[in-house]
């Protein structure tokens, strides 16, 4: 037992001190002040818009003496280098694609425009938290607006019919909502929801694990103190089907409590609880989407960064990371028609995903040094998509639409429709499609009807596998060919039958519809294989100890990640994963010194209220 002691107390020193140093901190605050502005009108110019998201680099516009680089320009790559920015540091964000945002960007197709990535996002009422992160890094310029209560709706398509099931804002709502359609099983409605509260509210002891010496949190996984004592570690290691079967529930109950799992893209069997417990209660308060689009999002950001005399510059592919003679990352090699153009600096970020930045970054010998196959080894791709874009005739009321989304199941039995499918060759997995998304930016945005009026549009989107597209992927965008395009337009039919049929009013309404396959989120999000949320959040990858291992700072010195890969999917998480990263640069806790200053805002906010 003495190595045991001797193990803790080593353990205990380590502990202290990383947590002395990050809770005191030794950088500059970046949160001093509370930098909200009154809201500026919308900026709909599309020139104006164009120098802000769509500037081109070139060795001319890198600004001189960087603190910084960041690779990507996604939620994860901008809040870092807005953090950063906003505590003295000169930035550089590349990004790979024609314009600036990642997911967040939005894309034009015959005079209208689509979203990629951000389709709603929950915890953004007025005077939250999120709220106030949200309105500190871009001055308080990014609206958003609610959208209806319900703001999901769960369609069960089945041969005895259709039944839908809307999940409404607020607990009360949202309780009552599911009682209302399973009245003899309250008892099952309430266990669960108390679950999901329970777990969802210890989410900061992920951070935790990431603050903790990795030696340390792998002597108390192996002890089991860390399951003991958070029900957030207990039950990331269940999977949703198995908490769920401990329920007095209906396959149907299960079902409609399940549907939310597109939005992390793990089915119940093999989905952690604890993710969609998180997911559960991020929308319990209701729904939100950014007033004037979701590009709003980066083009409100990228003036913070500049600011401070950093820029965001598009068409700016990374080839690789460069490396000093020590092994440090020292800047990036960026491509420029047929040149490379080096870019020095002495932190460069990563936004680009664990799988991009280590397999493909990063120098051949770096890529083999054990941590980085350690970390590559605790991950596997997560599943693509397959979208289809559907522009529209009329407007919101001319068509009936409304600000809320759509979950569409064929079968209450969720694992075994998906497994089905995904194992299925691509001519026949069209015939078997397990689920559809379907949403609409033009109903949720109350800024569409005066920037696209008499028009609207939907977005449907399904699971894919990126096998079926494989043999098309070295063949250049937009001329991929014939048989690429039979391939994605095999997809739409039964989709848009599925459309017709619960918006009849639809008919004869549709302008034209076009597709984007996981190549395409290969080419223009940078995914590696078309993943919608990076690398799989599965059940291995909420494993404590893979939790932990997942930090900002990488095995190479002075190269650090930013995201959700880092953190865990979807905006927050993506946002989240970048004050980790803000924090380990800079030395300090960026989130505590952000809840320092919403504290005093909300007193002082209150002390004028009285």
């Amino acid at each position: 037992m003495m190595w045991l002691w001797a193990a803790l107390a080593v353990g205990v020193a380590l502990l202290v001190t990383r947590v002395r140093r990050f809770f005191v901190g030794s950088g500059p605050n970046p949160f001093t002040n509370d930098t909200r502005r009154p809201l500026e009108p919308l900026v709909t110019d599309r020139e104006t818009r164009k120098k802000v998201l769509k500037q081109a680099f070139s060795a001319g516009r890198v600004p001189e003496h960087l603190d910084a680089v960041v690779i990507g320009s996604g939620i994860g790559g901008l809040a870092t280098a807005a953090i950063l920015s906003k505590a003295g540091k000169r930035v550089l964000v590349l990004e790979q694609h024609s314009k600036a945002g990642g997911c967040c960007h939005t894309f034009g197709h015959k005079g209208l425009e689509f979203d990629t990535g951000i389709h709603y996002v929950g915890q953004l009422k007025e005077g939250s938290f999120n709220r106030f992160l949200l309105d500190q890094i871009t001055d308080g310029q990014l609206d958003w607006a609610p959208l209806d209560s319900a703001f999901d709706v769960v369609v069960l398509e089945g041969p005895n019919g259709r039944k839908e099931f809307p999940m409404y804002s607020g607990e009360k709502a949202y309780v009552q909502g599911l009682k209302e359609k399973f009245p003899d099983e309250e008892a099952a409605i309430d266990k669960y929801m108390k679950m999901v509260k329970e777990v969802a509210r210890g989410s900061s002891h992920m951070i935790l694990l990431k603050i903790l010496p990795l030696p340390v949190v792998k002597l108390l996984d192996k002890l089991g103190v860390l399951a003991f004592f958070s029900p957030f570690l207990r039950a990331a290691t269940q999977s949703l089907a198995e908490v769920l079967n401990q329920l007095p529930a209906s396959q149907e109950l299960k079902a409609v409590l399940s549907y939310i799992y597109p939005t992390y893209g793990v089915p119940p069997k093999n989905s952690s609880f604890s993710m969609h417990a998180l997911l559960v209660y991020h929308y319990l308060r209701g729904a939100f989407y950014p007033r004037g689009g979701s590009s709003e999002i980066a083009f409100h950001l990228i003036p913070v960064i500049q600011k401070a005399g950093g820029a965001v510059l598009a068409r700016a592919a990374v080839e690789s990371v460069l490396l000093d003679s020590a092994g440090r990352a020292c800047g990036v090699s960026v491509r420029k028609g047929h040149e490379l153009v080096n870019v020095y600096s002495p932190i460069v970020i990563s936004g680009a995903g664990l799988f991009n930045t280590y397999e493909h970054l990063l120098p051949k010998k770096a890529r083999s040094l054990p941590g980085v196959q350690t970390q590559l080894g605790m991950v596997q791709h997560g599943l693509s998509v397959l979208s289809i874009f559907v522009c529209l005739r009329g407007s919101k009321s001319d068509l009936g639409l409304e600000a809320k989304n759509y979950f569409v199941y064929f079968d209450t039995d969720l694992d075994k429709a998906m497994e089905s499918y995904l194992s299925l060759p691509r001519e026949k997995a069209v015939a078997h499609i397990p689920f559809l998304f379907i949403t609409s930016a033009s109903a949720k945005d109350p800024t569409w009807k005066d920037r696209f009026p008499d028009r609207s549009t939907l977005i449907i989107m399904l699971p894919a596998r990126y096998e079926w597209f494989e043999e098309w992927k070295d063949e250049p965008q937009g001329k991929r060919g014939h048989g690429y395009d039979l391939m994605k337009d095999s997809f739409v039919e039964a989709p848009l039958s599925i459309l017709m049929k619960l918006f009849p009013q639809l008919d004869g309404k549709v302008d034209c519809v076009s597709v984007g396959s996981p190549l395409s989120n290969q080419f223009f999000l940078g995914s590696p294989r078309g993943e919608a949320y990076g690398a799989d959040h599965d059940l291995s990858r909420l494993q404590p100890r893979v939790l932990a291992a997942m930090r900002t700072q990488s095995p190479i010195p002075n190269l650090y990640l930013t995201g959700q890969d880092v953190f865990i999917c979807g905006f927050f998480g993506a946002l989240f994963g970048a004050i980790m990263c803000s924090s380990t640069i800079l030395q300090r806790n960026v989130y505590k010194d952000l809840l320092q200053l919403w504290s005093q805002s909300s007193a002082g906010l209150s002390k004028k209220v009285k």
